[in-house]
């Protein structure tokens, strides 16, 4: 029988083991991970108001109910107290990294570390209730915002810097993002791109959902959209971005009277955060222009937005685990087919799929085939993986080394108690927020099923 830890229970890491059930009707399959809580971005990085996105937790719940899987929540690997890469090599005969992309990038500019100049990352954790985030005071005391980057985690923070009380009172927000979001006096939010409109990467489904905010404006400059020599004459373009410049170029036409505003700016490149005594109090852009090549060019004209909170959403890179082998280029393992690549010969039993993998590319489904890929690899290597002597009960062996994994009956114990918390708030479902809240639910549903069992 082949025993296989999947490290990561985002979608890469749930679609990692469903393909490992599917193709081997023998394999078992253990899904670790650091948080006690399952489903990776899913639950943490995707917008709360995208319910249906939101949805596809029951499709990574099918897998991790999977009568040959078992969900371990609260396990650390690799680092200061975590189960060392080594010791999971002398538990199972494999293990997949699912561990996506941990950090973001940064911009390296002057000012980027001034309080209230923060990643897009960080403040998305905080709204979606990650137990590491903390509640930086985000929106406190801002009246504008500038959000500097034009893909889908762009356009989703100005959304939800837009929402009212009405649109956010029905998510799963925490309580104190609700809060703090409602009561926010922010009225304008620029997103910021280097490059033209007919390069952004959102997606226009994301795009569109900006116009249909309630009493809010969204405006494009029509001398941005004129830089474009692509938005001139559209046709050409790939389908996706031809839809984009046609919703923009409907909105470069003139907005409204409503209380908010967000501007969609293009061909701006950020070269400081502002100092306003001691804290953001704008940013200085410089304008560029299109260079013929597909890129941009700085131009020596300047011009300053004032805000008083910058989200930066420029990407995410890869972090290093200890043990294994890391590009830091590409901010990936190195890999062939999955196949971790170690300066040794021979099958080592370790492989990687998602962001880890390829880079923070693709969307959700992506990661579909590319699990698919990793698994092909690694059922090709059982064999020879299947001679290695492994714990019997992998599971058994952490807790008699002080692991104590917050097994599926604790995650359905979390689940209970954010709609038991929501029904007090006299809300719909509201997820707790911090470590102690999560763990302790966790510990007392794992109690009352274990009476349970016992009688």
């Amino acid at each position: 029988m082949l025993r296989v830890a999947v490290v990561g229970s985002g979608p890469s890491g749930c679609y990692t083991a469903q393909n490992l059930v599917q193709l081997d009707s023998t394999v078992r399959v253990d899904v670790l991970d650091r948080l006690p809580c399952p489903f990776g971005l899913v639950r943490y990085g995707v917008a709360p108001d995208h319910e249906k996105i939101k949805s596809l937790q029951g499709n990574l719940r099918t897998v991790l109910e999977h009568e040959r899987v078992r969900f371990l929540g609260g396990v650390r690997v690799g680092g200061p107290g975590g189960v060392p890469v080594e010791r999971l090599r002398e538990l199972y005969h494999a293990v997949v990294y699912c561990v996506g992309a941990a950090t973001d990038r940064r911009l390296g500019i002057p000012g980027e570390d001034l309080p209230g100049s923060w990643s897009a990352t960080e403040f998305v954790s905080w709204y979606s209730a990650h137990p590491d985030a903390v509640d930086a005071g985000f929106v406190r005391d801002a009246r504008s915002a500038v959000v500097i980057g034009v893909g889908n985690v762009a356009v989703d923070v100005a959304r939800m810097l837009a929402r009212g009380a009405a649109e956010l009172s029905p998510t799963d927000m925490p309580q104190a993002a609700l809060t703090a979001l409602t009561r926010s006096r922010i009225r304008e939010v620029h997103v910021v791109g280097r490059r033209g409109p007919s390069q952004a990467r959102f997606t226009t489904k994301e795009l569109r959902e900006l116009g249909g905010l309630p009493d809010t404006d969204v405006t494009v400059e029509p001398d941005e959209l004129a830089l474009d020599p692509d938005c001139a004459e559209p046709s050409a373009l790939p389908a996706a971005q031809r839809r984009n410049v046609e919703v923009l170029r409907g909105w470069g036409e003139g907005g409204g009277a409503g209380d908010r505003r967000i501007r969609l700016r293009f061909f701006l490149r950020p070269v400081e955060v502002l100092d306003d005594a001691g804290r953001v109090g704008g940013v200085l852009f410089e304008r560029t222009e299109p260079d013929g090549r597909g890129g941009v060019r700085g131009t020596g004209r300047y011009e300053t937005v004032e805000a008083q909170l910058v989200l930066r959403s420029v990407g995410y890179r890869g972090v290093p685990l200890d043990g294994l082998p890391f590009d830091e280029e590409s901010g990936t393992v190195p890999h062939e087919a999955g196949r971790v690549l170690h300066s040794c010969f021979g099958v080592s039993g370790d492989y990687v799929a998602g962001w880890i993998k390829r880079g923070p590319t693709g969307v959700i489904g992506t990661n579909r085939p590319d699990a698919k890929e990793t698994v092909t690899s690694l059922l090709a290597d059982a064999p020879v993986l299947l001679r290695r002597e492994v714990a019997r009960d992998p599971v058994a062996a952490l807790r008699a080394e002080g692991v104590e994994p917050v097994e599926w009956t604790g995650w359905q114990a979390i689940e209970r108690a954010e709609a038991a918390l929501g029904a007090r708030l006299g809300r719909s479902v509201v997820k707790l927020a911090d470590w102690d809240s999560l763990l302790g639910a966790a510990r007392t549903g794992s109690r009352q099923a274990a009476v349970r069992t016992e009688s």
